[in-house]
């Protein structure tokens, strides 16, 4: 490890993976905090929390690994937060909360969640990964219906980047974005309440089985589906082993840890992980992990401010946030989808897989991603009995 492997790209790819994590659903967790009946002090906590844990683990994971190793809150939990916490006492949230990380915990200190994904074979896993990151490759060109003008041109700027200047596509993107926003208004800044330091709010959990029922297991079974399974296929996908039962350790130690102050599932990054472990992040794979490294910091100076992090981020323009997340992540989309459907024995099944996914169902609390590796994994053990 050393300071001197660190590059201008590193500190790009951090920057953006964390702008679009809070642009992307920062709103859905203000919508939790509100769900849970929270103050605008413990609304604040939650996010002083949220980048702290996020910061913390993706540092130390990335500098013990030497891999790109991004962390996140579960956006997926945060959603369903929004619906199933009205009514239900915030000091029951957060037992519910404490329950969901030592589930993770339990998972990672049993090594059987690393054991199964050692078992997908990766044309399923980058079918899955295809399919995760597909709808927001959607979004970036479906913006031209929202804001021709804004979203075309930095589409456009994107195509020249990458003919002329491959390396700095995704730099140029971020800061024309921003410039052009600027320079037309169109980020919203009376939305912003100004700048205010966040402190922590400590919750007394109060734990009661019904709670735990309807809360804990379904916000861990979808942080496990939706979040940490997407999140291991995406290093896969980019040439890394992924280090699973270090990572659901520490996200699981730090989300029971830090559940009284408002921290209520943290696990493997998958969308915004992409950004850090794929080419654009750097030339030299084995440098790479500097990108996360550079996002953990910025989670903790984000969650210190995490009142104004808020508004500044509900202030900021949804094409701009859809065009920069989609365009940065079309290189791991094109690179999946090719890895996927590479060996013709593998075709049918990585295509179910992939088809799955993208179909967004939804049963038994259980999210698409896994739904489509187990349809693959069934499709492609009865190709191989035939």
């Amino acid at each position: 490890m050393s300071l001197a492997e660190l590059r201008l790209s590193h500190v790009i790819a951090g920057f953006v993976a964390v702008l679009v994590g809070y642009a992307g659903s920062v709103a859905i967790i203000y919508q939790a905090t509100l769900a849970a009946g929270a103050t605008p002090e413990q609304a604040s906590s939650w996010m002083l929390v949220l980048g702290l844990a996020c910061g913390i683990s993706s540092i130390y994971l990335s500098l013990r690994h030497r891999l790109p190793v991004l962390t996140a809150w579960s956006t997926p939990g945060a959603a369903l937060l929004v619906v199933a916490l009205p009514g239900v006492p915030l000091d029951e949230a957060i037992g519910a909360f404490v329950v969901c990380g030592l589930l993770l915990l339990a998972t990672g200190l049993t090594g059987w969640f690393e054991a199964l994904n050692a078992r997908i074979p990766d044309a399923l896993a980058n079918a899955m990964l295809a399919g995760v990151l597909f709808r927001f490759g959607v979004e970036a060109f479906g913006a031209l219906s929202i804001d021709p003008i804004y979203a075309g041109a930095m589409i456009a700027l994107y195509v020249l980047a990458r003919r002329f200047a491959a390396r700095f596509a995704v730099p140029l993107l971020l800061v024309f974005g921003l410039g052009f926003a600027v320079a037309t208004g169109a980020f919203d800044l009376g939305a912003w309440g100004g700048v205010a330091i966040a402190k922590p709010v400590f919750v007394m959990p109060v734990f009661d089985v019904s709670v735990l029922i309807s809360i804990a297991i379904p916000l861990y079974l979808v942080t496990m589906s939706s979040q940490n399974m997407a999140g291991v296929s995406v290093l896969r996908g980019a040439g890394y082993r992924a280090p699973v039962s270090s990572t659901l350790n520490v996200t699981g130690l730090l989300t029971t840890l830090l559940a009284p102050f408002g921290c209520f599932a943290i696990n493997f990054a998958a969308i915004t992980a992409a950004i850090c472990a794929n080419e654009e992040a750097g030339e030299t794979p084995k440098t790479r992990y500097w990108a996360p490294v550079f996002g953990g910091f910025l989670y903790i100076l984000f969650g210190i401010f995490g009142a104004a992090v808020i508004g500044l981020f509900l202030a900021a323009p949804k094409v701009f946030v859809a065009v920069l997340a989609g365009l940065a992540l079309l290189p791991t989309i094109a690179a999946s989808l090719s890895a996927a459907l590479t060996a013709n024995y593998e075709r049918e099944a990585a295509l179910v897989t992939f088809l799955t996914t993208v179909s967004g169902i939804s049963f038994l609390g259980i999210a698409s991603p896994v739904w489509g590796l187990l349809f693959g994994a069934l499709v492609f053990a009865l190709a191989k009995k035939t």
